[in-house]
This record gives structure tokens, C-alpha cells and sequence, in this order.
């Protein structure tokens, strides 16, 4: 049976506000930022929420061209000293369906407000979910990575 591609319709939930205007590479973990829920939700949806220490952001790269996106490899940071390397092998934000996804710090919830630090997306980033960190969830035995990788988010954060 051949692959069928399908199209999948999102919309936000919420959308960020505050933090940084222009998406700057570095130095993330300092950045506040809110995320408010759309309308058609009300404080019940986040009830519960306040009780983990981080929540796991999934949002849209919106301000990413289509005409940026990347299909194939390339020197992440267009760096030529790190190799070349496929777009499912970095985390970059011109991504094919320019989804990205950040584990952040959950400093409080009020309302259908949450306020985190450490989210690396922009003022009016749509958020498509919000999901509580759970040690369950993390990854079980060691993390492997490159070189290349390792000194990309060397201040990434801080």
C-alpha cells in the first residue's frame, strides 16, 4: 500500500506574550514569558497544572517563511566547522512543518495565564499544546548526542 499523505488542520490554544520580540539564539533561560489561553477556555483547563515544576510547550515557529524551510541537511547555526546534517538530526525552527518544542520552568498559573522561563519562542507565538513534564516521560538510560551538539547549546540557555 503506497504512503498517502495526509494535511492536518491545527489552531492555537494560546499564544505567548511577553518574553523576547526577535528570536536571538542564546542566553533563553532568563527570558519570562506568559502564555495565555485562547477564549474558549476557561481556568478549569489548567487546574492541576500548578503542581509540576515544568511544562513541555509545544508551539509554532510563525514567523518562519515557507521559502526558509529546510527539506534536506545543512551546517546547523550555518556553521561550515559542524557537519552537515539532516534537518531531523537538529532542532532548528525552519523545519518542514516549523513545529518546535521547549521544556520550560512553570513559575505559576493564574487564571488561564501561565508564567514560565526558559521558553524559546517570541512575543505572539501560537501555541498548539501544553503538556506537564513527568519523570515517566523523560528519556529512560543515557542520552547520546554529538560533539557538534553539545557546543551548539553551550549558552544557549544561559
Amino acid at each position: 500500500m503506497p504512503f498517502e499523505a495526509a494535511t492536518f488542520a491545527l489552531r492555537p490554544i494560546a499564544h505567548v506574550r511577553g518574553g523576547r520580540a526577535e528570536p536571538i539564539d542564546d542566553g533563553w533561560d532568563a527570558v519570562t514569558a506568559a502564555i495565555e489561553l485562547t477564549p474558549e477556555f476557561d481556568p478549569e483547563a489548567l487546574a492541576g497544572l500548578d503542581g509540576f515544576s515544568h511544562v513541555e510547550v509545544v508551539f509554532v515557529f510563525h514567523r518562519v517563511a515557507e521559502s526558509a524551510v529546510v527539506a534536506g541537511a545543512r551546517h546547523p547555526r550555518g556553521r561550515a566547522d559542524w557537519p552537515k546534517v539532516g534537518i531531523f538530526a537538529q532542532r532548528g525552527k525552519d523545519r518542514p512543518n516549523r513545529i518546535g518544542v521547549t521544556v520550560c520552568r512553570l513559575l505559576g498559573v493564574e487564571a488561564t495565564t501561565l508564567r514560565v522561563a526558559g521558553l524559546d519562542a517570541i512575543d505572539g507565538t501560537p501555541v498548539l499544546d501544553l503538556k506537564p513534564v513527568m519523570h515517566g516521560f523523560l528519556p529512560r538510560g543515557e542520552v547520546k548526542e554529538p560533539d557538534w551538539a553539545r557546543q551548539l547549546m553551550a549558552g544557549y540557555w544561559g
